[in-house]
């Protein structure tokens, strides 16, 4: 019965992103690009001045700072899907997936100036009054209230969106492959529920702390993982430094003909390559502008280019380095490992001994990092649907299902996320298409304005 199930959810996830969703994503993110006249691109140099605080100002409404924000939003992106989501799509569509990735988050760039700077132009009260902002709140904002179906749909794909399955399965992987395995500790279904329930208990401790602790932790944690992962990659990466461009050729040559190995198809590379990237980034799934909609500003359009930092960072720098490395040491041709088991292979191969340890901790500080985070979106969720009062019961909620992650199926999960997170694209894109000429109205006047600040 509970196989059955799991093999009609890969089947929906394998039907539902199909041509609609390819063209929902790189479509709306070609619109956003051509139609703000390249401005998410042209203006990445500005955008990083107000991530160092330049702008900031503590009297303006919101509750996050624009780093702590966007520390908030990476949180959630910068994380398993950098390790072991990379290591999925070159397991499913070989290394050319990885260019769909590039493009999709080029892309993505505009796609998150537009949304996170409508949560923050169209922000809306919750049910006490708290001042909040995302998908669901500049739906019934700036559409008004017979979208309300629309934004309260989002909000319920989106509590399975950012549940915490897939972040628990491949700590609770990493773990058991590479700590207790190579110990002599049997794996079992009992081990995998201990592990699911200590990881349970650590984030519980964090996520009752709220917004603000998540936003403290997150702007502390984000940084040094990205810091340690990076170096780590980059001494495999150069200490192969021959066949850094041969793997260059290999993403670029396997991204329109196929891989050999893998046998898939173009259309099938396209959108293994697009589902990865969105799971990694998640632009255009609206998960982003809530964490956005959050900052303390009262200007939109900043907020929106802190925002397209995002995809660049995530998926440009930190997916492409996890692909090159998997690729360098051909552990995706010689291994049979799927998911986080397979990044795992990569740096013990390049660093014996000592590459799975260092990987172990990476993983888990991009694992917890997204385990703190995640609950935030899901409490906007739930409070809106269900009313502020109520919201706080995601987390315990969140705690229970990083325990069933831990003892789930990989492929199962995937399919489920899939199916959600292409759920939250419809919703989301659709109505930021329509809602465009308002940020393209207020782009217009803010770079006008800092023209004549220059």
């Amino acid at each position: 019965m509970v196989e059955n199930i799991g093999q009609l959810i890969i089947k929906i996830s394998d039907g539902i992103w199909g041509a609609p969703v390819l063209i929902l994503l790189l479509g709306g993110g070609l619109y956003f690009l051509i139609y703000s006249r390249l401005a998410p691109l042209r203006y990445i140099g500005h955008a990083i001045q107000i991530l160092t605080g330049k702008y900031d100002n503590p009297d303006e409404p919101g509750q996050l700072r624009h780093y702590q924000a966007l520390s908030t939003a990476l949180a959630g992106t910068v994380g398993m899907g950098n390790v072991s989501g990379v290591a999925v799509a070159i397991t499913m569509g070989g290394p050319g997936a990885i260019f769909w990735m590039w493009v999709s988050a080029l892309l993505g760039v505009s796609t998150k100036f537009f949304t996170c700077s409508l949560a923050v132009m169209f922000r809306g009260k919750d049910s006490a009054g708290e001042i909040q902002g995302g998908p669901m709140y500049y739906i019934t904002e700036g559409l008004g209230k017979n979208w309300k179906p629309v934004a309260i749909f989002f909000s319920i794909v989106g509590m399975i969106g950012v549940s915490p399955l897939f972040q628990a399965n491949q700590l609770t992987q990493m773990i058991r492959d590479v700590v207790l395995v190579p110990n002599n500790i049997e794996a079992s279904f009992q081990t995998n529920l201990i592990i699911g329930i200590i990881i349970s208990i650590i984030v519980g401790f964090v996520i009752i702390g709220g917004i603000k602790r998540i936003g403290s932790v997150t702007g502390r944690v984000v940084p040094l993982m990205v810091v340690v992962y990076s170096i780590t990659v980059l001494y495999i990466i150069f200490s192969n430094s021959s066949q850094i461009i041969p793997a260059f050729q290999t993403i670029l040559r396997d991204a329109f003909t196929g891989d050999a190995v893998l046998g898939g198809s173009l259309g099938a590379i396209i959108i293994v390559g697009v589902r990865r990237a969105a799971f990694s980034n998640e632009a255009g799934l609206g998960t982003a502008p809530m964490a956005h909609g959050a900052a303390k500003t009262n200007e939109p359009i900043r907020e929106g280019l802190v925002a397209m930092l995002g995809p660049i960072i995530d998926t440009i720098i930190v997916c492409t380095m996890t692909a090159l490395a998997i690729i360098i040491t051909n552990t995706w041709i010689d291994s049979s490992a799927d998911g986080v088991t397979l990044t795992a292979n990569a740096f013990e191969s390049a660093i014996p001994v000592y590459g799975k340890y260092i990987l172990t901790i990476c993983v888990t500080f991009f694992a917890m990092s997204t385990l703190f985070a995640f609950p935030y979106y899901g409490v906007k969720c739930l409070g809106f649907v269900a009313g502020a009062k109520y919201q706080h019961l995601y987390n315990y909620i969140f705690v229970v299902v990083i325990i069933i992650g831990a003892v789930s199926n990989l492929h199962v999960i995937i399919g489920l996320i899939d199916i959600s997170f292409a759920l939250m694209a419809f919703p989301t894109v659709i109505t930021t298409i329509l809602l465009s000429p308002h940020v393209r109205k207020a782009a217009k006047v803010y770079f006008a304005k800092l023209k004549q600040e220059r």
